[in-house]
């Protein structure tokens, strides 16, 4: 086998963004994927009909067109081409209402009634500095380029997403929209730090939308790959790394899984201290995930859902709360909070003519085996009466088959971790630079380090970053 600079193990967004900033300074720099095809969980197959294109992972990436690293790489020059639907997103009330998150910081506001301006004072200051809160917020634990912003938005983020909600906002379906924002970090929303994920996709929606890409989520994989292969990086997948004697001799290697995973390489000679603090690595809750092929447009009362790809599900921010609190209590709530993405509303190309397609998620807990089907397109019809008749086929996943899908997704939790305030800026383990393991030349840069989960790339960026400084 040939020498490298460095070896990448795993072909996730994080570990093209590790080999790619490190080939960028004109490194030799392999990358090793134990799948056949690239990409982990940002993939995209026919799972129900033929012609049908579906994300096998995730399939809306505010963060990815918002992200620091991947905004610089020329990624269109090989394909990726952002879809932005009108709005970011959409939340339907029961009583027939439903909120927008629009481009507009105070159009959205209109709609909170007398909260419209508590909610501008919330979200205009992290939409204005944005640009200077990212670079902080998305990475390890940071000397802060810009204290004052961040620490106005640490004040908010760190609150619970049910204390801010309650404090700030009077009207139900502000409370609403805070709760389904929030509920992406699949955290109990009575829990410390669990607003910061609402203010940041907020944030995001309003800055640049919750776009998607054209085809789907593999376009994201083929354009890094693209773009990695164009400055003289090599891929070789088929090639599972279970042992030390797998890599090439090579100066560092970046490990594109989770701390599970990583204790399981033979050879690796980590300290009592470091082993003890992976094997204590807290995972997160689970998902059960549906693909459906669709006979037309889905449904839903309220016209304004059809301006919207994403959609949250769940009702009030009361509804929410116990829906997510229930999972963590190792329960399957009979009205789960319900994550939904109709792609086809503004890709065509994902579907035969006049078809569609749609993509949705519950969480459950870690390790589940229940079927959640029945309990999703309840949701889904509460919202879009007749829904079931326009199901042409469906593709599921419970927890364990999300895992056995991505290696990565332990138990079926596709954050890498579980993002709680310990482990947001220290993941997987207490370390200043928490990249670094206890072997000088190991670095972990998955989702399991910060800024956790999410198609950004900021954990492989990281990684590498400080891998360049300590080797080369």
């Amino acid at each position: 086998m040939n020498n490298f600079d460095a070896v990448v193990i795993g072909s996730g967004p994080n570990g093209y963004a590790a080999a790619i900033a490190m080939q960028q300074q004109g490194l030799s720099v392999l990358i090793l994927e134990a799948e056949q095809e690239t990409g982990g969980g940002t993939r995209s197959a026919a799972l129900t009909l033929p012609g049908f294109v579906h994300d096998l992972g995730s399939t809306i990436h505010p963060l990815g067109a918002g992200s620091p690293f991947l905004s610089t790489l020329p990624l269109d020059r090989f394909g990726l081409e952002w879809v932005y639907p009108t709005h970011a997103l959409a939340h339907p009330l029961d009583n027939g209402e439903a909120v927008l998150l629009k481009r507009s910081v105070a159009e959205t506001a209109q709609q909170f009634g007398k909260d419209a301006g508590a909610y501008q004072r919330l979200m205009q200051p992290v939409v204005d500095h944005w640009d200077d809160i990212a670079p902080d917020f998305l990475g390890p634990l940071p000397w802060p380029k810009h204290p004052v912003q961040l620490a106005q938005f640490g004040l908010r983020a760190l609150q619970s997403a049910e204390g801010l909600a309650y404090r700030t906002f009077e009207e139900a379906a502000t409370r609403a929209f805070i709760a389904g924002l929030a509920a992406h970090v699949m955290l109990p929303l009575n829990s410390l730090a669990s607003s910061a994920i609402a203010l940041v996709l907020g944030a995001l929606g309003h800055r640049i939308g919750w776009p998607f890409p054209k085809g789907g989520a593999q376009a994201i994989t083929r354009s890094m790959d693209g773009y990695f292969k164009s400055l003289g990086g090599r891929v070789e997948t088929g090639r599972r790394v279970q042992s030390m004697a797998d890599i090439p001799t090579c100066k560092a290697m970046l490990f594109d899984i989770t701390p599970k995973q990583l204790l399981n390489i033979k050879g690796l000679s980590f300290s009592t201290l470091y082993r003890k603090q992976l094997e204590h690595y807290q995972y997160g809750q689970g998902i059960f995930k549906i693909d459906w092929a669709l006979d037309s447009p889905i449904p839903f009362s309220n016209p304004a859902c059809g301006t919207a790809a994403t959609m949250h599900l769940g009702g009030t921010l009361e509804e929410i709360a116990l829906s997510e609190r229930l999972v963590w209590q190792k329960k399957h709530p009979e009205k789960p909070y319900v994550l939904l993405v109709q792609q086809t509303q503004f890709d065509s190309s994902r579907a035969p003519e006049g078809k569609h397609t749609a993509w949705a998620y519950c969480h459950v807990p870690r390790y589940s085996q229940i079927d959640m089907t029945a309990a999703i397109e309840q949701q889904v019809e509460r919202f879009a009466p007749g829904f079931s008749d326009t199901i042409l086929a469906r593709h599921t996943m419970h927890a364990v088959q999300v895992e056995q899908f991505n290696a990565n997704y332990i138990g079926g939790d596709i954050n890498g971790g579980a993002q709680t305030i310990f482990q947001q800026f220290t993941r997987p383990s207490f370390r200043l630079k928490p990249y670094r393991t206890s072997v000088k030349n190991v670095y972990i840069c998955s989702s399991s380090t910060p800024p956790g989960g999410g198609v950004h790339g900021m954990c492989g960026y990281h990684a590498a970053r400080i891998a360049l400084k300590d080797h080369f």
